[in-house]
C-alpha cells in the first residue's frame, strides 16, 4: 500500500473517531496525538493544582488513575484523573492542554477539580424567592413581593371584590396594590385544603362546623360565604382563618352532658358473699 493510502486511511480513522465522539474538530492528527500522549504533562499540572488543596507532600497521592480525555475545541483537549480525596467520591482532576500547531509546545490552559457523573454534589441552586416557605419569616425579616406578582394588582384597577371597591371609594384611591382574582383564588384553595379546612382530622370528628358556630367572624367581601376568623380563645384555631366546613370540639352549640356516662345498673354487682350479723 502506498504512503499516500496509509496516510489517507489514518486520517479517515481519526475522522470516524471524532464523528463517533459527537464532535467535529479540524485539529490535525499530529496535533491531536501530541495532546493525547501528553498524559505526564497533564498529571504534573494536576499535582500542582492538588498541592494548593492538600499541600505538596500529599499532592501526588490524591491524583489517581488517568480516566481518559475529552475534546474541547480546535487545538485543545482535557485529560481526566481520578480524585483520591476524602469526601470527593466521583470527582476528577481536569487538565486542559492546548497546542497551536505541529512542533509547538503543549501548554496547560486550566487545571481544576470537577464533579464526574457519579459525584456527590450539592443540589442545584435555587433563588431565595423560590426557596422561601410559609413560616420562614422571622421578626426583622423583609419579604418584598415580586414586581410582577400575579396575586396583586394596582389599587386603581378593578378588584372585582365589592368590599374592596367600597373601601377604595370611601378613601379615594385606596391601597396602592390589592388582591387580584388569582390572588384570592390561590388563598381560598390554600385555606380550604389546609389544616383549618374541612378535610382536617379534627374537623371530621367535630360536633358541628364553623359555619354554624357563634364564634365565627365571617370575612368581608367575596370570601364571606366560605371563610371566617375563629374568635374562641379555647379553640385550636383562635385568631386564624378557618373554612366554614372546619370544626372542633369548642363549637358554640356543644352542650355538656351532666349525666353519668355509665348506667347505674352496670355499677350494681353481686360478689357472691353471704353476710351474717356478728355474734350470731
Amino acid at each position: 500500500m502506498s504512503e499516500l493510502a496509509i496516510e489517507h486511511g489514518s486520517a479517515a480513522n481519526v475522522a470516524d473517531e471524532r464523528q463517533r465522539g459527537g464532535f467535529v474538530s479540524t485539529v490535525t492528527p499530529t496535533e491531536s496525538d501530541v495532546l493525547r500522549d501528553a498524559v505526564d504533562r497533564a498529571r504534573d499540572a494536576a499535582v500542582d493544582e492538588a498541592a494548593t488543596e492538600v499541600g505538596p507532600a500529599e499532592a501526588a497521592e490524591v491524583v489517581g488513575d488517568h480516566l481518559g480525555v475529552e475534546p474541547e475545541d480546535d487545538g485543545s483537549l482535557t485529560h481526566l484523573f481520578a480524585a483520591e480525596l476524602a469526601g470527593y467520591h466521583g470527582w476528577r482532576w481536569a487538565v486542559t492542554l492546548a497546542c497551536v500547531g505541529d512542533g509547538d509546545p503543549v501548554t496547560v490552559s486550566e487545571a481544576v477539580l470537577l464533579p464526574g457523573p457519579q459525584a456527590l454534589v450539592a443540589p442545584a441552586w435555587v433563588p431565595w424567592d423560590q426557596r422561601i416557605r410559609p413560616g420562614d419569616l422571622k421578626p426583622g425579616d423583609l419579604l418584598p413581593p415580586p414586581p410582577d406578582d400575579p396575586r396583586l394588582v394596582p389599587g386603581y384597577a378593578q378588584s372585582e371584590d365589592p368590599a374592596v371597591e367600597e373601601v377604595a371609594t370611601e378613601v379615594g384611591l385606596g391601597r396602592e396594590r390589592v388582591l387580584s382574582v388569582a390572588g384570592r383564588d390561590d388563598a381560598a384553595e390554600r385555606w380550604q385544603s389546609g389544616d383549618h379546612g374541612p378535610a382536617a382530622d379534627i374537623a371530621r370528628s367535630a360536633p358541628g362546623s364553623c359555619g354554624t358556630c357563634g364564634f365565627l367572624l365571617p370575612l368581608a367581601g367575596s370570601m364571606r360565604g366560605a371563610f371566617g376568623v375563629c374568635a374562641n380563645e379555647y379553640a385550636p384555631a383562635d385568631g386564624q382563618v378557618v373554612a366554614v366546613g372546619f370544626g372542633c370540639g369548642a363549637h358554640s352549640s356543644v352542650v355538656a352532658d351532666l349525666g353519668s356516662p355509665v348506667y347505674v345498673s352496670a355499677l350494681v354487682y353481686d360478689d357472691g358473699v353471704d353476710l351474717e350479723p356478728a355474734g350470731s
